[in-house]
């Protein structure tokens, strides 16, 4: 009987996308929460208002980066439920395992946001991007052992999603390691690697 229903649970890809699309816009909302506007006992003047929004700029440069990061993962993990045919249970805790590091993301800004300058505080956020994009991975090549993406899924498809994978992870890697000239360098080219695979799909293509 247990048998049976190890075999029947989380075979429902909709309810999976339902849960993860929550603790997306969660996450999302938690990153522009966690930004502390000045506090007014410090403002006596425009001049001082502006000092203190400069101040903001390491906590919104880390904010822009980690929204562009979830929406990443968010399009990345919907690319692969829409070319599944079905669920199993294993797959659906290799996604809750995969959202449970997303729900990391907001505490990696912070610590990266409040000590920016720090290379431990960077080297932390960008295991954040690490960790979840190799469990995207393992989701991947799980469905693809076992038999679970849809037949109209073709090879070039296939190899596509994987290849995506690994030259973005691979890119986000050379940017941690710029952080051995400087931190600002470090998150700029991530930002630009992020921006690519948002927006410029002719260079995104070329890399897969």
């Amino acid at each position: 009987m247990a048998t049976l229903y190890n075999v029947i649970q989380g075979r429902s890809l909709e309810r999976l996308a339902a849960l993860s699309d929550g603790i997306f816009a969660v996450a999302m909302t938690l990153l522009v929460l966690d930004i502390h506007i000045p506090a007014a006992a410090g403002i006596h003047s425009e001049m001082d208002l502006l000092h203190a929004l400069t101040e903001l700029a390491p906590q919104g440069a880390a904010y822009v980066m980690s929204f562009l990061t979830l929406g990443i993962f968010w399009a990345g993990q919907q690319t692969q439920l829409n070319h599944i045919r079905e669920g199993s249970r294993d797959l659906t805790w290799i996604h809750l395992a995969f959202l449970f590091t997303l729900t990391m993301l907001p505490l990696s800004t912070r610590l990266l946001a409040e000590f920016i300058t720090y290379r431990a505080a960077l080297v932390f956020y960008w295991l954040n991007i690490l960790v979840p994009g190799v469990i995207l991975y393992w989701s991947w090549n799980y469905v693809m052992h076992h038999g679970l993406v849809k037949e109209d899924t073709d090879d070039e498809v296939r190899g596509a999603i994987c290849r995506r994978i690994l030259i973005s992870q691979s890119l986000y890697a050379f940017g941690a390691l710029l952080c051995i000239i400087n931190n600002y360098v470090s998150m700029g080219w991530i930002v630009l690697v992020q921006l690519n695979y948002a927006i410029a799909p002719r260079w995104g293509k070329r890399l897969g």
